[in-house]
């Protein structure tokens, strides 16, 4: 398995309308989220990265909600994802919007993530799964070069990994828009169906995914140690030789 860490700078987009597809990327990203906004309670949620910070939340009865980018635009702070300068376990959500593929080490973005959550905080994130049509795109020469393509892009089931190896409990793993989402998506009664029918048998192959996990810290119980009190030392009577009532009588 390849390293996680990238070799370069990744260009990270500062607007879904800079992906290819991207407005109808995140209405479906939208559209899944929206019965869960409603689970997540707290007083902080944080969007981590540009993208994120578009994410749809109004139904989220957190009020205090913040955005965080390394971009100085459309951000309330301005910070790197990979370094937040928050303090441990001080927000209740954080959603990581299609930040793990333009990011020089992902599982650090996810391991700081887990730092600023609280305990049974919830953790949302969304990508590009390689194993899917645009998945594919990688390996065509004339969109290889092209963003996102060119980018690191991590499977759903490496990055379950990740959440579970940092005590995370899953709670959604949905995967949907089963296209190479490189072109114009026609929104008609031949492309609805192709989608219909590749929801129904070919769920594991959507070209986007959504991650919904639970941080789970299990309460450690001391365990007393049982002490025992010292036996006292009680020698054996036994009868011996040397008694007098044992000696024979001499006559």
């Amino acid at each position: 398995m390849k390293p996680a860490l990238a070799f370069r700078r990744p260009d990270y987009p500062t607007s879904w309308q800079h992906l290819p597809n991207g407005e109808l990327i995140v209405a479906n990203i939208n559209q899944t989220l929206a019965p869960w906004w409603s689970k997540f309670f707290g007083y902080h949620l944080l969007k981590i990265g540009a993208l994120s910070g578009e994410i749809d939340s109004a139904e989220s009865p957190i009020k205090h909600q913040l955005t965080l980018s390394n971009q100085p635009s459309n951000c309330d702070l301005v910070a790197e994802i990979d370094d937040l300068p928050l303090l441990e376990h001080s927000i209740d959500v954080c959603v990581l919007a299609h930040a793990l593929e333009f990011s020089l080490d992902p599982h650090h973005v996810v391991r700081e993530a887990n730092r600023v959550l609280i305990p049974n905080g919830y953790l949302v994130i969304t990508g590009f799964n390689p194993f899917s049509l645009a998945g594919l795109n990688q390996f065509i020469p004339y969109r290889r070069h092209k963003n996102p393509w060119n980018e690191r892009l991590f499977s759903p089931m490496r990055v379950k990994d990740w959440l579970h190896l940092m005590g995370f409990e899953i709670q959604l793993d949905q995967r949907f828009l089963h296209s190479t989402l490189s072109g114009q998506i026609t929104q008609g009664v031949l492309s609805n169906h192709w989608h219909n029918i590749a929801s129904r048998y070919f769920p594991s192959f959507g070209s986007v995914y959504v991650i919904v996990a639970k941080k789970r810290v299990l309460p450690l119980t001391p365990i007393k140690a049982k002490w025992q009190l010292r036996p006292r030392f009680e020698p054996v009577k036994v009868p011996t030789m040397n008694s007098s009532k044992n000696k024979p009588e001499i006559k």
